[in-house]
């Protein structure tokens, strides 16, 4: 609990204030997290063009989110408690459930010829493992997130089949070039 205080910068006793026990603290931070993949699918969702074009040209906004050592932080806590808490691990399951059905219509619109629903499934997958992969290696790394942009646009790209995605020179390459 003291670790969760922390990480939402509160006392514990202020957090007890206002939730019954840790589970509904929990809780509440995850409905806050599903309410936040809500709106940004709505956002990809209200693209009349290619969605998954839309992601790999929008991408570093991904980066400012999940490049945010205090929200890692406290996913990573809140993870802990699952692998020790079953009451934790039920309310993460049911977010994951949850949020596979609000990427139904994702899943749809990423799909490309050729891909089997598998495939599509997977590589959705594939794409919120590094995003979470990213959040964790935002606690200890000390490289600029800012470089991590042209790449993870061609890693995107890739992912999603998008031909030709846009392409931006590393920042490290674009200083080299000027000597």
């Amino acid at each position: 609990m003291a670790e969760i205080a922390k990480a939402a910068n509160l006392s514990v006793g202020q957090i007890y204030r206002y939730f019954e026990n840790k589970e509904a603290i929990i809780e509440a931070i995850v409905e806050q997290d599903l309410a936040d993949k809500r709106e940004k699918f709505v956002e990809f969702y209200e693209t009349p063009d290619d969605m998954a074009r839309y992601m790999v040209e929008n991408c570093a906004g991904a980066i400012d989110k999940f490049w945010d050592k205090d929200r890692a932080a406290l996913m990573l806590e809140v993870l802990a408690e699952a692998a020790r808490n079953p009451k934790v691990a039920a309310i993460l399951h049911r977010r994951d459930e949850q949020e596979h059905e609000m990427t139904g219509l994702f899943r749809q619109r990423i799909r490309r010829k050729g891909w089997s629903e598998e495939e599509t499934e997977l590589r959705a997958e594939l794409i919120g493992m590094m995003f979470d992969g990213m959040a964790a290696r935002s606690i200890n790394s000390d490289i600029d997130p800012a470089r991590l942009e042209p790449v993870l646009k061609k890693v995107m790209g890739a992912i999603l089949g998008v031909e030709d995605p846009p392409h931006s020179p590393c920042p490290n390459d674009m200083a080299s070039n000027k000597t």
